[in-house]
């Protein structure tokens, strides 16, 4: 085993949830892990509603910098298979998950495209509160047994890509793109 294997099989021991863990804290974690994921939509739909231009051209950005990080994820996750931890019979598993390759993870992408997006592009503290609540999302799937730690690293540096890859078009696109969609919402 090599030591980036080594470390990531270390701190997430460190981090996973042992047997005499507290019910209350395994509770905790399962809504932080499994629910929080549903306030990205409530976000953007606010920030669509009552946002001005500049605000909702912020949103679709950031729907495109995740999709474009999760399009890169579903091509690691089918190029490299990386076992979760209970594949392994590593730590304790306290949700139940697909036996599927872990790195990087979904939901830890997602709070991290919509976050670094809004972070460095005009909603700095609502960039820091998503990513805030992503980084309690990627320490609950990781405490619940179902993530490794460089799982949750690889997702940020997706997401990372992802914003720098959308960032040079958004520029020139960016502004046809949101007048287009806000058009088509007045419609409706």
């Amino acid at each position: 085993m090599n030591s980036i294997e080594t470390l990531n099989q270390f701190l997430f021991l460190r981090l996973n949830a042992r047997a005499d863990t507290s019910q209350y804290l395994i509770i905790v974690a399962i809504v932080i892990a499994d629910l929080l994921i549903y306030l990205i939509p409530v976000l953007l739909l606010a920030i669509w509603v009552w946002g001005d231009s500049v605000k909702r051209s912020l949103a679709i950005k950031a729907c495109l910098v995740t999709l474009l990080a999760m399009a890169a994820t579903q091509v690691i996750l089918q190029v490299w298979q990386h076992p979760r931890p209970f594949m392994i019979g590593l730590g304790h598993t306290w949700i139940p998950h697909a036996a599927d390759s872990s790195f990087p993870s979904d939901h830890a992408t997602v709070f991290a495209g919509i976050g670094l997006t809004l972070a460095l592009d005009g909603a700095r503290w609502l960039g820091i509160a998503t990513l805030a609540a992503g980084l309690a999302v990627a320490w609950a799937r990781i405490f619940l047994g179902v993530h490794f730690p460089l799982d949750m690293l690889g997702s940020l540096i997706v997401a990372a890509g992802s914003y720098l890859a959308v960032s040079p078009a958004w520029r020139r696109a960016g502004p046809i793109v949101t007048n287009l969609a806000q058009r088509i919402y007045r419609m409706g």
